[in-house]
């Protein structure tokens, strides 16, 4: 099997993914999954639509990862993946799409308005 590649953005983070049969290892930047990510919680994040699947163990995957943060770097990772797994099997999309994890989510921070502190607050009404 080549090289399958996907992109997944979230937010500010932009994840382009790298599939490869092999055996189960996630590299980012480089770096070992437990390395980039400490947190258990946004290791399973990234690992949610691999083990929908049950092929945690049958690919390597390579992620570049960009902006954000590291919620946001996750989410993004996840769709990715998701994306590279589908372009393998495209039987895969029902159950990855019934767990949403083939939507790209498109909530963005709300840009500052002119004359005002932040992008919705104002500032402070005086009377007199």
């Amino acid at each position: 099997m080549e090289v399958i590649n996907a992109i997944g953005r979230r937010k500010a983070a932009v994840a382009r993914v790298f599939v490869s049969e092999g055996t189960g290892k996630i590299v980012i930047n480089k770096r070992d999954i437990e390395n980039y990510f400490p947190s258990t919680i946004l290791q399973y994040i990234v690992k949610q639509p691999l083990n929908k699947l049950n092929v945690a163990e049958k690919y390597d995957i390579k992620v570049n990862l960009q902006g954000g943060g590291y919620k946001g770097q996750a989410e993004a990772a996840r769709l990715a993946i998701a994306r590279a797994l589908v372009k393998i099997n495209p039987e895969d999309k029902p159950a990855l799409r019934a767990e949403g994890f083939m939507t790209r989510d498109p909530r963005v921070v709300e840009r500052k308005k002119p004359g005002r502190p932040k992008a919705r607050k104002r500032f402070q009404f005086s009377k007199r």
